[in-house]
């Protein structure tokens, strides 16, 4: 299981929400890239990165970023954030980015998102923003009217790599790690028969507790947790956090 700093760009900056409010941004970084460049540093073997502009509606702001991080760094790079045709996807494959996570396109237009997973197999994450088991979209936005079971029986035998589950009342908040959430989800996933998708969890890492208390759940199929917020305000050292993980 992995720790996996998260990077939310806006306006070219690294950035925070406090659950998913756009106005509720606070600039935490200046130079995204030399942050990418010291998670991996530091040992770091993943980034997330969130293109926030995007998702929000405002497509192209931090491209030219992404692709400087991209260059300067060699470990696999997950993107979210906007992906809203095939066309941006695919532009994103073409820079290099390892892994794409995909929201409110995945769950309107699913279709779409079984042929990219098709073509790159492996490279796909459903972004699943959860609130009370609904699942939102737009930027947290808009009810989907779908639930997590809905989702998982699109999704059900093919090739995308897994899931990127995030607990929109937890996320940004350092309330703690739902534990009963991730059970949730994970449940779920059992009774689809499908253990070889992954799911890398966002939303409530608070400290180490939390790290502790989501081994012992002893999820195999969880590849890893992101750390945002917890990260920048101090809360949790990430060279610590992977010890606690392994």
């Amino acid at each position: 299981m992995q720790i996996i700093p998260a990077i939310d760009l806006k306006d070219n900056k690294c950035v925070r929400l406090s659950k998913g409010k756009d106005e509720s941004s606070t600039v935490y970084k200046e130079d995204p890239e030399k942050q990418a460049i010291h998670f991996e540093k530091i040992g770091c073997k993943k980034l997330h990165l969130v293109d926030l502009d995007a998702a929000f509606g405002r497509p192209n702001i931090n491209f030219e970023t992404i692709k400087k991080i991209r260059n300067s760094t060699t470990i696999p790079i997950q993107l979210g954030g906007g992906i809203r045709s095939l066309e941006i996807a695919e532009k994103y494959f073409e820079v290099g980015l390892n892994y794409l996570i995909i929201g409110s396109l995945s769950i309107q237009k699913p279709e779409v998102v079984l042929s990219l997973s098709d073509q790159y197999k492996d490279k796909v994450y459903i972004s699943l923003d959860i609130l009370n088991d609904n699942i939102m979209i737009k930027g947290w936005d808009e009810n989907s009217g779908k639930n997590i079971q809905d989702i998982l029986n699109v999704y059900k035998n093919s090739k995308i790599k897994g899931y990127v589950i995030t607990d929109i009342q937890n996320d940004g908040m350092l309330n703690g790690l739902n534990l009963n959430f991730v059970t949730n989800f994970s449940e779920k996933i059992d009774l689809t028969n499908e253990l070889n998708k992954k799911i890398i969890i966002a939303g409530g890492l608070t400290n180490y507790t939390d790290l502790k208390n989501l081994r012992d759940l002893k999820i195999k199929n969880i590849e890893g947790i992101i750390s945002g917020k917890s990260f920048y305000e101090g809360k949790i050292d990430l060279i610590k956090a992977q010890k606690i993980l392994n």
